[in-house]
């Protein structure tokens, strides 16, 4: 044998890399891994859309994402919207960041008309009254105020609106006051008014369903919560028991 092949039988073969004992492989992040902290920090920059997903990833990212600050940051960012006052409804309120969303309260003064609302904030007369669920122009002498849809998105901008269930549009918005703040004296009368026609809609259509006086009807809205199916479906419940005691 060779001196090279006694080097060789005399020594041990190096020991293969794949043998070598090593540091264990670390294992794969999970989302509950993420600080809520910093969580919350990457969140504020996603749109609303990535934040609802990210609410599906594990009941941590799902309580962050469903934080007040975090749904109305992706709200207004896209706006320039400074700050969002009010809470929605719903949550769902925060998902769609659009213009829609948002609208820019007109008071009603005598003399305006709907076609010189419409030019002073260069809108179309249509969009006024479909945003404003009204049928004609004459609607306008019925309201406190009109709610103007957002044309130009420059007008949010470092601006604070309020979320608002305007019931004569029947629409919940974030509404942006140009005067800076609402007035609230004048919301809530127009609020109470339209409240008060839509209970005297509803009692009288119980009433006529139900072929009964106003204070008939008026009772049953009142045992019901004011819904108006609970309470003919109670009358009717009533009228069979009696129709069954007569009968005895």
């Amino acid at each position: 044998m060779s001196s090279r092949a006694g080097d060789v039988a005399g020594h041990a073969l190096p020991t293969s890399p794949a043998t070598k004992p090593g540091p264990e492989a670390p294992s794969p992040m999970s989302g509950g891994d993420f600080p809520a902290d910093l969580l919350r920090a990457v969140l504020h920059r996603l749109p609303p859309a990535d934040v609802a997903r990210a609410a599906c990833v594990c009941r941590l990212w799902r309580a962050v994402a469903s934080d007040r600050a975090v749904l109305e940051a992706a709200f207004r960012a896209p706006w320039g919207v400074r700050r969002v006052l009010g809470d929605p409804a719903t949550r769902a309120f925060w998902r769609a960041a659009s213009l829609a969303r948002f609208a820019l309260s007109h008071t009603v003064r005598r003399g305006d008309t709907v076609p010189g609302v419409a030019l002073k904030y260069s809108v179309q007369v249509t969009d006024i009254k479909r945003f404003n669920n009204m049928m004609s122009d004459h609607g306008i002498y019925s309201r406190e105020r009109l709610l103007i849809p957002i044309s130009d998105p420059e007008i949010l901008l470092g601006s604070t609106c309020y979320i608002e269930m305007d019931h004569n549009s029947k629409r919940e918005v974030a509404v942006f006051y140009p005067e800076g703040h609402p007035n609230r004296n004048a919301e809530s009368v127009a609020n109470a008014a339209a409240a008060k026609r839509q209970s005297k809609r509803i009692l009288e259509s119980v009433r006529r369903s139900l072929h009964v006086d106003d204070g008939t009807a008026e009772y049953y809205l009142s045992v019901t919560g004011g819904d108006p199916r609970a309470a003919m479906m109670e009358f009717s419940e009533d009228l069979r028991w009696e129709q069954r005691q007569a009968g005895h």
